[in-house]
């Protein structure tokens, strides 16, 4: 694995403080960018151990903070306290994800190849990272693990740019059925060039180690493996192209 370097990122939206961090091999000649959006959690250290995870695959990744420099939740209260403005208000969420893409173009510390841009996100952060591309953003991919695909938006999709892949735990109980056939119609709507990979026996929290809810949230880490496999067959693509 390649020496990966984190180094916090401090920015303004609105005259508030964002601390996102990002990971990245110093010395690399300009690479592929990527946003993270975390799980509900926000900016921590589980998120900190998958950017550099996968910022060692050849990437500049930016964990993007979505709460704050002073927000860092420390149990589920906290956490869906400050997520629930955000899922609320998809113009605020999207305003910070646009703020943490801008962040990882502008910033100086990694070389970054401005052409070559996407973004990936866990739970909450998977709905993020849709979102942020069905604003029309400069994006090669949109990639979301075990995340709600519900919009207000659904005529985003036509403004979607790239390629958009979603893992789905068959056995998700926190990802209402519903929501696959709509988010389905809503893509072929849009003539997305779109994957919806589904997991049989995979629960909500797939990829996080520390998930241990019988039921509703369960590591698998052979459908982890899996998932992210996917996603590196699929940035591998629509960067090459």
């Amino acid at each position: 694995m390649s020496n990966v370097t984190v180094r916090s990122v401090v920015y303004q939206i609105d005259g508030q403080s964002y601390e996102s961090r990002l990971a990245f091999t110093e010395g690399a000649a300009a690479s592929p960018g990527l946003v993270m959006a975390p799980n509900w959690m926000g900016v921590s250290e589980s998120a900190e151990q998958i950017a550099k995870d996968v910022a060692a695959h050849g990437f500049v990744v930016l964990l993007a903070d979505l709460y704050g420099q002073q927000v860092r939740p420390q149990n589920g209260d906290e956490a869906a306290a400050a997520m629930m403005p955000l899922r609320n208000d998809r113009a605020l969420l999207n305003k910070r994800m646009q703020a943490a893409l801008d962040q990882l173009v502008q910033q100086s510390d990694a070389a970054v190849d401005a052409g070559k841009l996407a973004t990936f996100g866990f739970c909450f952060g998977g709905c993020c990272s849709l979102e942020l591309a069905r604003t029309g953003a400069p994006l090669k991919a949109a990639v979301s693990f075990h995340g709600t695909l519900d919009t207000t938006n659904p005529a985003g999709g036509k403004h979607i740019k790239g390629a958009v892949l979603v893992m789905h735990g068959a056995s998700d109980p926190l990802v209402p059925k519903e929501q696959l056939p709509a988010f389905e119609s809503e893509m072929n709507a849009a003539g997305v060039d779109w994957q919806l990979l589904s997991y049989g026996g995979a629960y909500h929290s797939f990829t996080d180690p520390h998930a241990n809810n019988p039921g509703t949230q369960v590591y698998n880490k052979k459908v982890s493996d899996r998932a992210f496999q996917s996603m590196y067959n699929l940035l591998d693509e629509v960067f090459t192209q």
